[in-house]
């Protein structure tokens, strides 16, 4: 089936003669509008889209007449996640109205396209079909909320949509409590709150950076919380505890490095490129969650233990809690 997927096809588009003048990316997501417009900057880059025979940047522009032609795998006109059967991730707790998951590091939480197939939404669907018709977006199969790939953890899905507003609004009014466990370099405070406004970067659109109080242009950002409460300590690494009073992209990784104590592992954070004592991944772990349940309101908390190899180095460092 995955090679089926992968099969390169040719689809074309034409507008009508009184069309009027319009960008080749706009007029990609206008054609193939369950794409994210990352999926369609991506496939435009790789020229995967022409106007006639003529392979064009996104910001060229087609008239009236003009014929849009995609020549490329076949995966990318999906309208949403593939189901992944090959996948494996535990399940900590789960009722009729939700799931709680137990991530691993590696893992996206989900793709942008039909072409991302080892996400958690990949494995979502195999499992539960069902969550394709629950959430806001078909890339996010009942998904409540993300991890960034190289984030372990436990990750709440909403197997039904009444379900899904309700865990939504308790995010919204911050009644959902996620506590998470890093390693950070240095021997940082024994508690602190940090509250620096978070924009993305320009410079690399991979990134977030921290962010003047009062922009000085009409830059976006956002308010961004995070407390942290020091529970270990060992030869130059303190053992943090977390917890996320907002949620932005990339939050604790730039608030810690902020103040001089980027994760360890941390590779597009730590601008010291220190040593990253073996680690393949940051040490960044969702260690428990809190929340009320959807359907009568009592509280739930779930936890999941560091993965072997986190635990293996806090061993190592003869790091006790």
């Amino acid at each position: 089936m995955a090679d089926q997927a992968n099969q390169i096809v040719v689809k074309t588009w034409k507008l009508s003669e009184e069309h009027e003048p319009i960008r080749l990316d706009a007029f990609v997501r206008q054609c193939l509008p369950h794409l994210s417009r990352r999926a369609v900057e991506d496939a435009i880059r790789e020229r995967l889209f022409s106007i006639g025979e003529k392979i064009s940047k996104k910001g060229a522009r087609l008239a009236g007449g003009d014929e849009l032609v995609f020549h490329g795998p076949e995966s990318l006109l999906a309208a949403k996640p593939a189901p992944n059967a090959g996948l494996e991730v535990p399940i900590v707790y789960e009722d009729s109205a939700i799931l709680i998951l137990n991530k691993p590091a590696g893992m996206p939480t989900h793709g942008f396209s039909g072409r991302d197939h080892a996400t958690l939404a990949n494995f979502l669907l195999a499992r539960y079909p069902n969550l394709a018709q629950v959430g806001k977006s078909r890339w996010e199969p009942g998904l409540v909320h993300r991890l960034d790939s190289e984030t372990s953890g436990l990750v709440v899905v909403a197997k039904t949509q009444p379900a899904f507003a309700a865990l939504k609004l308790q995010f919204r009014n911050r009644r959902i409590q996620k506590i998470y466990w890093t390693l950070v370099w240095g021997l940082a405070p024994p508690e602190g709150i940090i509250e620096f406004r978070l924009a993305h970067d320009k410079g690399d659109p991979r990134r977030m950076r921290t962010a003047p109080r009062t922009p000085r242009d009409k830059e976006r950002s956002w308010k961004a919380v995070t407390r942290y409460r020091r529970i270990g300590r060992s030869r130059g690494v303190s053992l943090l505890e977390i917890d996320m009073e907002t949620g932005v992209t990339h939050q604790i990784r730039v608030h810690l490095a902020a103040i001089g104590h980027p994760i360890v592992g941390d590779t597009l954070y730590d601008e010291s490129k220190t040593n990253n004592l073996g680690l393949r991944r940051q040490f960044l772990h969702a260690r428990s969650v809190m929340l009320y349940h959807p359907d009568d309101g009592r509280s739930l908390t779930v936890e999941a233990e560091l993965p072997e190899e986190l635990a293996e180095l806090l061993t190592r460092l003869e790091l006790r809690l």
